[in-house]
């Protein structure tokens, strides 16, 4: 069905284009306008129920069995959660994003000290913790009935809590179905953002490659095929190995840019912003600019960022479930949303500051560029500039390949999950299927419309996913609280006397029952393999 329907899609934007561009923008601006308080309401509330899981009463509930280790290390572990969560999007917008602020900061004088103090904060308010909340609230809710309570790595596993029997039938493949359209269109626009910068910066280094809508298209049928290759090759091996490239890589490339730059400012860069967003978060979170009516920052960057990591959760949270079998709710949380936020913040005080120092001393040059040859080309002209350029060119458009071949890798992964009732380890033939699909998507909507045309589909996709991460949520904390109870019921028999125990058995065993009949059922085939194993 979800494969029908996206087909659909796919052969609607290929024969009428301007049609496609036509009717998401009308969607698009409906939802901006009308429900852009929705976006941001949402996106506090998964904050604010991280923030409860870390410190409260749960925090020592394991993802699995009681006697269940991690599958992978710490290292590779991060590398997984960096490369699927936001990779690409680092890449993209790290100088990107503060010098596009700089000039047009959301309240302060363009082109002051002030803006630049403004375009570091709020572009380390799009990439902290509100989208590593979302995915984890996401993420945590799958991991916890897969590897606790055995049930099928599905979304519509989740809502069993609330809707019972019904998950597993026409609401639940409903569900699930919504979750793959997400998914597509949230990874299609990192396809998307990818296809644009390798182009540019083939485009930039080798005057004989043209940038153009060809050269893009181009690049994602030979990004297709590299990441189906890597796709064959399962999690633990291809996604795997290209993750510790992508860190390895991803740190080189900012320790170059560190070393070589102003060390001492980026340092204190790193610092103010993390304080500047500290303590100003609670207004970025919830300003809708009510009052002065200026909406054009905020649908332009921070709706469309809220609704992007909405977009990308099922992908994400369920590729990261997928990896974090055996860490306790609490270490899950702290490092899905904590580590990756500092490194976040370290990232754009690097790229942010040497790329800001660079423009100001040359006139405005990046921005000028950006303005006549897009966004894409903002890193490579940057880093023109710097010693052996030709070589760290050449290593970052290796970077953004990477990172494009390891997302598209993920994402065939967890469509592959989604739509074989929830594998952990779908066939080859399936992620080929997702593999040409996500290509086509993202092909499609460069055609239609361009980066514009991606950003879109994802607003629009994003909305009615976001009102079933509501009850998501609801449900999880509906099975922690009952489970927690039980918990707590059992450490206490285990202490008192016998009498106690005796007594209480019944009620136990009562609860107990209670309880799994509000889970989903537990996934059959996994418990045969592991009694055969």
């Amino acid at each position: 069905m979800s494969i029908a329907l996206i087909s659909v899609f796919i052969i609607w934007g290929a024969f009428f284009p301007s049609n496609v561009d036509y009717v998401l923008g009308l969607i698009d601006g409906f939802i901006s306008e009308t429900f852009g308080w929705f976006y941001l309401l949402v996106t506090t509330g998964f904050v604010l129920l991280a923030l409860f899981l870390i410190f409260g009463p749960y925090g020592k509930i394991k993802l699995g069995k009681p006697d269940d280790k991690p599958e992978y290390s710490y290292f590779t572990w991060f590398a997984f959660l960096f490369t699927a969560g936001m990779g690409v999007g680092l890449v993209f917008y790290g100088v990107t994003e503060p010098i596009t602020h700089y000039y047009s900061p959301p309240s302060a004088e363009p082109e002051t000290i002030a803006a630049a103090e403004e375009s570091m904060q709020y572009t380390l308010f799009h990439w902290g913790f509100h989208p590593w909340a979302t995915y984890a609230v996401l993420a945590l809710a799958l991991a916890y009935f897969k590897f606790r309570h055995r049930a099928p790595a599905l979304i519509s596993s989740a809502f069993a809590p609330l809707i019972g029997d019904r998950s597993k039938g026409g609401l639940g493949v409903a569900i699930d179905t919504l979750a793959v359209f997400a998914t597509v269109f949230g990874i299609a626009t990192s396809l998307g953002l990818g296809a644009t910068q390798i182009t540019a910066g083939l485009s930039y280094t080798f005057e004989g490659i043209p940038n153009t809508l060809l050269t893009n298209l181009l690049v994602i049928l030979v990004i297709t095929v590299l990441f189906m290759l890597s796709a064959s090759t399962g999690i633990n091996r291809g996604i795997r190995y290209l993750s510790w490239i992508n860190i390895i890589l991803a740190i080189a490339l900012m320790a170059f840019v560190f070393i070589l730059g102003s060390s001492v400012q980026m340092i204190e860069s790193f610092t103010t912003t993390l304080g500047n967003y500290i303590q100003n978060l609670p207004s970025m979170t919830l300003g809708m600019n009510a009052f002065t009516g200026e909406r054009e920052f905020l649908n332009a960057w921070t709706l469309f960022y809220w609704a992007w990591w909405i977009g990308w959760s099922p992908f994400v949270g369920t590729f990261i479930a997928r990896v974090s079998r055996g860490r306790t709710i609490r270490e899950f949380v702290i490092g899905v949303t904590a580590i990756p936020v500092i490194f976040s913040a370290f990232w754009f005080s690097v790229f942010g500051i040497a790329g800001l120092e660079m423009d100001t001393a040359q006139g405005g040059i990046i921005h000028q560029l950006m303005n006549e040859a897009g966004n894409e080309v903002a890193l490579f002209a940057f880093l023109e500039s710097q010693p052996m350029a030709a070589v760290v060119m050449g290593v970052a458009v290796l970077l953004i390949a990477s990172f494009f071949i390891t997302s598209a890798d993920s994402g065939t992964f967890v469509l592959g999950m989604l739509t074989t009732g929830g594998k952990l380890n779908p066939g080859p033939g399936v992620k080929l299927i997702w593999g040409i699909i996500l290509a086509g998507t993202a092909a499609v909507l460069l055609w239609s419309g361009g980066l514009k045309a991606l950003e879109m589909a994802m607003l629009i996709a994003a909305f009615p996913f976001a009102i079933l991460m509501i009850f998501m949520c609801i449900a999880l904390i509906k099975a922690l609280k009952s489970e927690h109870g039980i918990l707590l019921m059992e450490h206490k028999q285990r202490e008192h006397d016998p009498q106690f125990r005796e007594k209480q058995k019944k009620e136990l065993r009562k609860m107990r029952k209670g309880f799994e009949e509000t889970l989903p059922d537990a996934d059959k085939e996994e418990i045969e393999n592991e009694r055969d194993s």
